[in-house]
């Protein structure tokens, strides 16, 4: 897929209007979003100009990096995150909230700001991934949307990330949708491309958000028939002889030695699900070298993982389809994001500071800035993050020299950039990630448990 230009699709200069014609996203929030909402209308405090932050305070255990991913997910959720008449009823009829905060739902549209580091790149403990900025009426109700967008595409991101660097420069290809809700299996079809994933077999995802789509039969398909030969058969003379045998049904040996015959030496691809991955594809690659087939490829899936793929990178594999590993975060489900007010209005109309103390979940309270410090070689060597005096840091620019600043800008005024979103936005975030990646040392690509690749500073101005 090339890359659209992004020239003409800086955002239409107009606040979010969400289509009639798609569902609404406000709903898929927590109630205490909309009882804070009432108390803070109540007492007054709902229009304080308010900073929130989200970030996570640590990676999972032996991970040296995460992969932010979910972000244009979000900011098309972010368009249709209104309150129609359905909702304002169903929340009146439960008596969730009070008839003022349902007049005020009634006219609710996010028109504030959001900026954060740019889908695809890397973050580490501490990173401030996102800043949403608005009033506290504004910014509250989006906690949960944000957390639950952000946290599961990143943590599918961050699987993927370690399997296309464990793979090398062959390809991955998702095929997990069986293994997850369905709506999660489009989102996690979207963030392993984000990560590297050449493509997916959820036609969903690929309609939504122009990905490759892959697949050609499964061993259903070969059962239906009287045996294997004529399976095989009908797919070549149905799909072509570039399509991809799958030749472990009941043999694989024979099942490659019926492929070629049927195909011919052309045959696209063959596939092998199950047994000794390892030994099986030097026993395949030899076979179908003598048969002639030289240039046929071996895709290997069954259970992989970064693990599993590290260990085939000797065997002659050309694909790797991978399943319920990536769609599960391989381990790690979630990234542990949170969202904090660190900043808002005080009585005398300035940004003041705010934190949590408490035990073992304490915050950083003001406005911050990430940045990543290079060395001389290109090289990341740490992750810098910026406070201090709030008008210091929202007007601060890098100096020149080692910095490269982190965060660009997603939502202004409540319009949306979208350049992030849809197909092109899935291009960009997937450049972005293949040169964020590219900067971190080489210990970072280790599978073998380990720190974080960079440590987090905090710089004061």
């Amino acid at each position: 897929m090339s890359a659209p230009s992004h020239s003409s699709t800086r955002p239409a200069d107009h606040p979010l209007r969400p289509p009639a014609d798609r569902p609404s996203t406000a709903f898929f929030t927590d109630r205490y979003e909309l009882t804070m909402l009432q108390a803070a209308l109540a007492d007054g405090t709902a229009h304080r100009h308010c900073v929130f932050e989200v970030f996570t305070r640590r990676l999972p255990p032996g991970r040296r990096y995460g992969v932010v991913a979910g972000t244009g997910r979000l900011l098309e959720a972010l368009a249709d995150f209104r309150f129609g008449d359905e909702e304002l009823s169903w929340l009146s009829r439960e008596g969730v909230v009070d008839k003022a905060t349902i007049d005020h739902l009634a006219r609710y549209r996010f028109s504030g700001s959001v900026s954060g580091y740019a889908e695809g790149e890397v973050f580490f403990p501490g990173s401030p991934v996102l800043v949403v900025e608005g009033t506290f009426a504004d910014a509250v109700l989006l906690e949960t949307l944000v957390l639950s967008v952000l946290n599961y595409d990143s943590a599918v991101a961050s699987a993927a990330s370690r399997m296309t660097c464990a793979a090398g420069d062959r390809p991955c290809l998702e095929m997990g949708s069986r293994r997850a809700h369905e709506e999660a299996a489009v989102a996690a079809a979207r963030a392993a491309v984000v990560a590297g994933f050449a493509g997916t077999s959820n036609l969903e995802a690929g309609r939504r958000y122009g990905l490759r789509t892959i697949g050609t039969a499964a061993h259903s398909y070969t059962l239906l028939h009287d045996d294997e030969r004529s399976a095989f058969a009908a797919q070549v003379d149905s799909l072509g002889i570039g399509t991809t045998l799958l030749v472990d049904t009941y043999d694989v040996e024979r099942g490659v030695a019926t492929a070629v015959e049927v195909a011919g030496t052309d045959l696209g691809a063959v596939r092998i699900d199950s047994g000794d991955l390892v030994a099986l594809a030097v026993q395949v690659r030899e076979q179908l070298d003598a048969l002639g087939a030289r240039d046929t490829r071996i895709v290997v899936s069954s259970d992989l993982d970064e693990y599993a793929i590290a260990a085939l990178r000797a065997s002659p594999v050309d694909f790797y389809g991978v399943g319920t590993s990536v769609v599960t975060g391989s381990g790690a489900p979630t990234c542990g994001m949170v969202y904090k007010l660190v900043a808002r209005e005080g009585a005398d109309g300035t940004l003041q500071p705010v934190a949590k103390a408490s035990t073992h979940k304490p915050s950083l309270g003001g406005r911050k800035i990430g940045a990543r410090r290079l060395d001389p070689s290109g090289t990341a060597v740490e992750e810098v993050v910026i406070t201090g005096d709030d008008d210091a840091v929202a007007s601060w620019a890098p100096p020149d020299g080692d910095l490269r600043p982190l965060h660009v800008p997603l939502v202004e005024g409540g319009a949306i950039d979208t350049r992030w979103t849809g197909a092109s936005g899935v291009t960009l975030a997937a450049e972005r990630h293949r040169a964020s990646r590219a900067e971190l040392p080489p210990w970072a690509r280790r599978l073998s448990a380990g720190d974080p690749a960079l440590p987090t500073v905090t710089v004061r101005i």
